[in-house]
């Protein structure tokens, strides 16, 4: 679906959404997602916000900077060792405690187990972020008995397990109708569909190439319905696209947050905060959804 100019809009069926204290118009609204990892071996950070005082930091932080919301993860989706339930549950929870006492700040967690999940918004999330698809389908129950809303993300591997290279035969299309199965899911388990956002996985179980093709195909996805996610900062198609390390990838993170926008994303989850608000605050400008803060030029 087009608008008069050509901008492709998406057919978001529920675009305006109460999402934990915070009102969201994803007709015209772009909102970004700060991440904060509280893991000694997480995939950019590598650990900076492990410590308590320095998550919660990182989360006062980046709602002082703008951020719609903060998504606060315990164990990375990278393989590794199993992380018992009960110590994912103690990194989250204290983060997202002093979060809620003193922002108002979408908080999620981004966890694949539902006794974590339960915690989390018993401690004041309202979004529950499952990079696995619900492999769990218990997760989608918890959601469904409470407010929370839920973010289903494309991956194939189970938690934590390594997915060598993966093969696809059409990554759009087989993405799209995985969401839409997992959506099927959610919904069969209670969770309304107001409460459902989708995200095709950027790089999860993925090489370069799938990623790149699956970003110019988004309209694809976004065609489910639902308001787009789009976790593309720092990640390894844009390192490899422009042969560049983590500490060098802002300005690809950047471009290809705005592209996925454009394409028909609407929550962009991003490391550097203050660039990337001020840079969907300009798309949305752009796009006229958004006024100018302080127009003087040639008035």
């Amino acid at each position: 679906m087009t608008d008069a100019s050509g901008l492709y809009l998406p057919p978001i069926t529920e675009p305006v959404r109460m999402i934990g204290s915070r009102r969201f118009d994803f007709s015209r609204q772009i909102a970004v997602m700060a991440i904060v990892n509280r893991t000694p071996d997480s995939f950019y950070d590598q650990g900076r916000t492990f410590a308590l005082d320095q998550a919660v930091a990182a989360a006062v932080r980046a709602g002082a900077e703008g951020a719609d919301w903060v998504d606060i993860g315990g164990v990375p989706f990278a393989p590794g060792p199993e992380l018992p339930a009960s110590e994912e549950a103690a990194r989250v929870l204290p983060v997202i405690e002093a979060l809620a006492a003193s922002s108002d700040v979408v908080i999620s967690v981004d966890t694949f187990r539902p006794e974590v999940a339960a915690a989390a918004i018993a401690a004041g999330a309202s979004v529950i972020n499952d990079t696995t698809g619900i492999h769990d389908p218990r997760l989608a129950d918890v959601v469904a008995d409470s407010e929370a809303t839920l973010v289903i993300t494309h991956s194939r591997a189970e938690p934590r397990k390594p997915f060598p290279k993966p093969q696809y035969a059409d990554v759009a299309g087989e993405v799209r109708d995985f969401l839409l199965s997992r959506v099927e899911l959610a919904l069969c388990r209670g969770v309304p569909s107001s409460r459902i956002i989708v995200d095709p996985g950027h790089d999860l179980n993925k090489n370069t190439l799938h990623t790149l093709e699956l970003t110019r195909r988004l309209p694809e996805v976004a065609a489910l319905g639902f308001p787009m996610l789009a976790a593309v900062s720092n990640k390894d198609f844009i390192g490899e696209t422009l042969d560049l390390p983590k500490p060098e990838r802002l300005a690809g993170s950047l471009a290809a947050a705005s592209a996925s926008v454009l394409l028909g994303a609407r929550i962009v989850r991003m490391h550097d905060v203050r660039a990337s608000v001020e840079a969907m605050r300009m798309l949305e400008a752009i796009l006229g959804w958004r006024q100018p803060l302080a127009p003087r030029h040639n008035l």
